[in-house]
C-alpha cells in the first residue's frame, strides 16, 4: 500500500501529464464520492428554484454524478480514441439534458453509478499516463472551445471535474439556504 498520491503515480514512469493534473483526475472519483455523500439522503435529487450562479451543469446532485459517469465514456473516453486515431477530428459535445432524461438519472442508483466511473477513471488514468508527447500534441476541433490538443483536453477534463465538485457544494449552499426559509 502506497503512503501518498505520488507513490500511487510512480507506476507511470515518465508520463507527460503534469503530476498535479494525473494527481487531481486520480483523486477526484474519492472526492465525488464523498461531496456526493454531503448531501442529505431527501436532497439526492433535489432541485433549487433557481440555478443562478451554479458552477456545474444545473442538475440534482443524482443528476451530476449520472453526468460525471456519462461524460467520462461518452464524452471523453471518445474524444481522447478519435484525437489519437483520426487527423485533426471534429469532437462534439454531448446533449446532457437528453441523456439525463433519456437515462433516467433521477432513479440511477448511485452505487452503480460510482462503480462505473471508478472502472472507467481508472481506465482514463491508465490511457493518458501512457501517452507520449508527440501523441499529447494531437489536434482535435472541439465544439465550443475550438482546436484543442490532447493534452488540451485532458486539463478540460481535469476542470470539468473541479465544476462537479463546486457544484455539489453549491447544492449544499441552496440546501442550506432552503432550511433557513421562513413559510409565508
Amino acid at each position: 500500500m502506497s503512503t501518498s498520491l505520488s507513490d500511487d503515480l510512480a507506476v507511470f514512469p515518465g508520463h507527460t501529464i503534469d503530476a498535479t493534473t494525473l494527481g487531481a483526475l486520480a483523486a477526484f472519483p474519492e472526492q465525488l464520492e464523498a461531496h456526493y455523500a454531503a448531501i442529505p439522503a431527501e436532497f439526492k435529487d433535489w432541485a433549487p428554484a433557481s440555478w443562478e450562479g451554479v458552477p456545474s451543469e444545473p442538475f440534482s446532485a443524482i443528476k451530476q454524478v449520472c453526468h460525471v459517469r456519462d461524460i467520462e465514456l461518452e464524452g471523453y473516453h471518445v474524444r481522447f480514441q478519435r484525437t489519437l486515431n483520426e487527423s485533426n477530428p471534429t469532437l462534439s459535445s454531448l446533449d446532457s439534458e437528453v441523456l439525463a432524461k433519456e437515462r433516467s438519472y433521477a432513479t440511477s442508483n448511485a452505487a452503480e453509478v460510482f462503480a462505473a466511473f471508478r472502472v472507467a477513471r481508472a481506465e482514463t488514468i491508465v490511457m493518458i499516463s501512457a501517452l507520449r508527447p508527440e501523441q499529447l500534441m494531437r489536434t482535435a476541433v472541439f465544439h465550443g472551445y475550438g482546436t484543442v490538443s490532447l493534452r488540451g483536453l485532458v486539463h478540460y477534463l481535469c476542470s470539468h471535474d473541479q465544476q462537479h465538485l463546486a457544484g455539489l457544494q453549491w447544492l449544499l449552499g441552496k440546501i442550506e439556504a432552503s432550511r433557513l426559509e421562513v413559510p409565508s
